[in-house]
């Protein structure tokens, strides 16, 4: 996401540079365009014109520091407004706060179409992995497809999510034809289903609330009453992140009846605009807890306002890469491959492997954003992933010694592998070329020293771009680098001087 915004704001950073200090004239120039993107890019009027205020204020009469360009002394004044713009209130927490006695009561509200259920589910297999017992109970008796939707979400939790944590569903659907016709029909469920999360030992009591496709009154009341009733610890907002400033006006609307603790932003991904990331804080006062990052039940991550600020810049979020990877690689596998691909030695299995495990980590082309300079060069790239399938299916039909040994695949083996596959004989071949130019690379990189190392980075240069099936739209990651991220790499290395 924030790919136009990114672009913009290197341009600012690149008229910048060259210019022996910052002047009015020059950053004036520069903050009209910056504000232009903002306000296209779908962000409260109210917020656009406070940060450029702030920005130009910061900016004006500053001292360029020795060490620093103009350019890369912008840079981070941008990046503490834009820190400041999404950060959460003094003395705020995030994540899920847990209470003793149990159960930590959270009530999930938002409109219908946003996410919720889903996010229910998500934030179930978030606990679950940290080993935290949590029931969620399907309090949207408005609909009763509603109520086996969440079912089917929660069972799916319980049987793909990891983590040692249990995962519970509360229903009553028998009270959805109750439903409109009494008052407090939802309040009752709710109320049993804390006693039931009280007696069974659970550790989180999640409220999947009734949604409505607009705010009315009789939602708010409803909404209200499951709060007065139950007193929930946590009253977290579920917005699309893709409905931009309509997001933001329903956040302030919810904050305004029920003081919600925090904001869950769904499509996060798929939102190339950032509105609503950028507003929702400060036109709400409510805090960005989670972000949506897919459609898996594990794409639920923390908003780390310093993290999604440097996304911004272009500057990529490296610790969220980490953090994923972490999650799906263990430091044993980790160390075995690294000695593999030292000695060369890397295998078809290994290979495959590890691309399965770079697949359960998200989109690939959600991955390579995340990389410093690489997501603005995404833009418009669509990277066909069902390619990787075909990769993985060419492995599949390889014998156990061909995959351990990919230069015993000669012309013969090739046209079988390919038939049972269902590829091209070329594919075959250039795969494995591929594969055995990266292993002698990596040999060469990890032990050569530096002139085996020179050597080895012009082989990795000369090669095929196109070197995985699925990526050949992605252009050279050598080719172009982000002005912020290059700021980074030569304050770096002044600093280092």
């Amino acid at each position: 996401m924030f790919e136009t915004l990114t672009e913009k704001f290197n341009d600012l950073f690149r008229s910048l540079s060259g210019k022996g200090s910052i002047s009015e004239g020059n950053v004036r120039d520069a903050m009209a365009q910056v504000r232009t993107a903002l306000l296209e890019a779908d962000v409260n009027q109210e917020v656009v014109k406070r940060f450029c205020d702030e920005v130009l204020q910061d900016a004006l009469g500053h001292e360029v520091t020795k060490s620093l360009r103009p350019g890369e002394e912008m840079i981070g004044i941008v990046h503490r407004r834009l820190v400041e713009l999404m950060a959460p209130p003094e003395g705020a927490t995030g994540g899920i706060l847990l209470v003793d006695p149990p159960p930590t009561v959270i009530m999930l509200c938002g409109l219908q179409g946003s996410g919720k259920t889903t996010t229910c589910g998500k934030l179930a297999a978030y606990l679950k992995k940290r080993g935290v017992g949590a029931l969620v109970c399907a309090a949207d008796l408005q609909r009763p497809a509603a109520v086996e939707q969440l079912r089917q979400v929660i069972e799916g939790v319980g049987a793909e999510a990891p983590g040692p944590g249990r995962v519970g569903f509360y229903a009553e659907p028998e009270r959805c034809a109750e439903y409109g016709k009494a008052v407090g029909v939802a309040v009752g469920v709710c109320q049993r289903a804390l006693r039931e999360a009280r007696s069974g030992g659970w550790q989180v009591l999640i409220l999947d609330t009734a949604g409505r496709l607009h705010i009315d009154d009789a939602l708010m009341t409803e909404l209200q009453a499951v709060d007065r009733a139950l007193q929930p610890h946590q009253i977290l907002l579920v917005v699309d992140a893709m409905t931009g400033q309509d997001a933001v006006a329903s956040a302030r609307a919810f904050h305004a009846r029920l003081a919600v603790d925090g904001v869950i932003l769904t499509k996060f991904d798929s939102d190339t605009r950032g509105g609503a990331a950028l507003s929702v804080r400060q036109v709400t006062g409510a805090p960005i807890k989670f972000i949506g990052t897919g459609e898996k039940f594990d794409a639920l991550e923390e908003f780390h306002a310093e993290r999604v600020a440097g996304r911004v810049l272009g500057m990529g979020d490296v610790v969220s890469l980490v953090e994923r990877a972490q999650a799906e690689v263990s430091e044993a596998e980790a160390e075995r491959i690294a000695e593999k691909m030292a000695k060369g030695r890397l295998t078809m299995e290994d290979f495959i492997g590890q691309l399965r495990s770079i697949r359960k980590m998200g989109p690939i082309k959600q991955l390579l954003g995340l990389l410093p300079g690489v997501g603005a060069m995404l833009k418009g790239v669509e990277i066909d992933e069902r390619q990787l399938d075909r990769l993985e299916g060419m492995v599949n039909g390889m014998t156990r010694a061909e995959r351990d040994d990919a230069a015993l695949i000669n012309r013969s083996r090739a046209r079988r592998i390919a038939s049972g596959s269902g590829v091209e004989v070329a594919e075959v071949t250039k795969l494995t070329q591929q594969f055995e130019a990266m292993n002698r690379v990596t040999k060469q990189l990890s032990g050569l020293g530096p002139m085996g190392r020179m050597k080895a980075m012009k082989e990795l240069q000369s090669m095929d771009p196109a070197m995985m099936p699925g990526l050949e739209g992605v252009p050279g990651l050598g080719s172009r680098r982000s002005t912020a991220t290059e700021s980074i790499k030569s304050r770096f290395k002044k600093r280092k001087r």
